[in-house]
C-alpha cells in the first residue's frame, strides 16, 4: 500500500485515531474536501463521525 494514500482520521466523540487508505482517484490535486466516515468508536462505545486530520511529524 502506498504511503501517500494513507489518511489519519480522528473520532468526533473521543480522541481515538484510525489510519485508513483513500480510494484510488485520477485527479488527486482537485479534491479539496476532507474525508468523513461514520464508524464504530470503541472508546466511546457508539457510532461516531471520523474526520480526516493532518499527519504531524
Amino acid at each position: 500500500m502506498s504511503q501517500d494514500r494513507l489518511v489519519r482520521m480522528q473520532s468526533s466523540a473521543s480522541k481515538h485515531l484510525i489510519v485508513t487508505s483513500k480510494k484510488k482517484g485520477k485527479n488527486k490535486k482537485g479534491v479539496e474536501r476532507k474525508l468523513e466516515l461514520t464508524k464504530y468508536d470503541p472508546v466511546a462505545r457508539k457510532r461516531a463521525t471520523y474526520k480526516e486530520i493532518r499527519w504531524k511529524g
